[in-house]
C-alpha cells in the first residue's frame, strides 16, 4: 500500500469516526427538532379537497384559512418526523480503488479514467448520515391550534392561554389538534387560523 493511499484510507477512517460521534451526540438531544406535516382536508373522514402544510420549527407559524384555499376544515391528519442522525460507512470495492490510485494514465485508452470515475462515485455515496424517522404519537412535541380569531401576540402557554382555559368551553377561542382528528365538529367552521407550533416544552 503506497502512502496516498494509506493517507486516503485513514482520512476516510477519521471523518466516519468523527460523523458516528456527532450523531450519537445528536440522538440523545432532547430537544431535537421535530417537522410537523399537516394536511387538511375540506371534509370529514379525510375526504375532499386537501393541502399540505409543513413546520420545521422555530417559532409558531400562523396560518389563515384564506391562504389554504379551503372553504374550511373537516378533518386534519398529522405527521411527525424527527431526524435520526445515524452514519453509515459502505466501503469501496478496493481493487477498484487501489488501481484508480496507483494506475498510470494512458492517454492511448479510450476507457482511460473509468476506474478513477467508478471509484469517486463509490467514495461519494460511503457515507450516509441519517434518516427522517415517524414520531409516536405519545411522544410528539408539535400539534395544531385552530384560531376561532386571529391569535394574539401573547406567547401560546402565557396567562391568556391560562385564562381561556379557565373560561367557559365555548367561550375558548382556540381548539389542540394534537392527534389524527377525522372530524371536527364545530370547528370545522369556527377556525379561522391555524397556528403551527409545539405544545410541550
Amino acid at each position: 500500500m503506497n502512502r496516498k493511499t494509506r493517507i486516503l484510507l485513514a482520512g476516510l477512517a477519521s471523518v466516519g469516526g468523527a460523523a458516528a460521534g456527532a450523531g450519537l451526540l445528536h440522538n440523545r438531544r432532547p430537544d431535537r427538532r421535530e417537522h410537523l406535516h399537516v394536511t387538511v382536508f375540506s371534509e370529514p373522514g379525510y375526504m375532499g379537497r386537501n393541502e399540505r402544510l409543513t413546520w420545521t420549527g422555530g417559532g409558531r407559524e400562523v396560518v389563515p384559512l384564506t391562504r389554504v384555499q379551503l372553504p374550511r376544515i373537516g378533518s386534519i391528519r398529522l405527521e411527525r418526523l424527527v431526524y435520526r442522525f445515524q452514519p453509515e460507512v459502505r466501503l469501496p470495492n478496493m481493487y477498484i480503488l487501489w488501481h484508480a490510485l496507483t494506475e498510470r494514465p494512458d492517454r492511448t485508452d479510450p476507457e482511460e479514467g473509468v476506474l478513477s470515475f467508478i471509484a469517486m462515485h463509490q467514495l461519494a455515496g460511503m457515507f450516509s448520515a441519517g434518516w427522517w424517522e415517524p414520531v409516536r404519537e405519545s411522544e410528539a412535541r408539535s400539534g395544531v391550534r385552530l384560531w376561532a380569531e386571529r391569535p394574539g401576540q401573547l406567547p401560546a402557554h402565557s396567562e391568556g392561554d391560562r385564562a381561556g382555559k379557565a373560561a367557559a368551553p365555548g367561550a375558548q377561542p382556540w381548539h389542540d389538534i394534537l392527534a389524527n382528528t377525522p372530524d371536527l365538529g364545530s370547528w370545522s367552521t369556527r377556525a379561522r387560523y391555524l397556528e403551527l407550533g409545539y405544545h410541550k416544552e
